[in-house]
């Protein structure tokens, strides 16, 4: 077992998604949710280029699809929710 911790996938998540044979995007997904919750850093842009460095260069595999995807909304911070309305007076 490798025991060099890379601080861009501390627990190993995204290369281990890597060596699974079949693995699918849904899957993929849901490892990148765990990874993403539990990464240390506060740049997941530089963390997702990193890993993607490292392990881009399979363009079919599904999790290379996924970390791009994260790659590219990362660039666009944007806010969720509806309209807020200002507090009415109260009379």
């Amino acid at each position: 077992m490798n025991t060099v911790k890379d601080p861009h996938d501390p627990k190993g998540l995204i290369r281990e998604a890597y060596r699974i044979d079949g693995i699918t995007l849904g899957e993929c997904r849901s490892i990148f949710l765990d990874w993403a919750l539990s990464v240390p850093g506060d740049d997941l842009h530089a963390d997702l280029a990193a890993l993607l460095a490292v392990y881009g260069g399979d363009e079919n595999h599904p999790m290379t699809t996924v970390l791009n995807e994260g790659l590219a909304n990362t660039d666009r911070p944007r806010r969720r929710g509806g309209w807020r309305s200002r507090p009415r007076d109260m009379e």
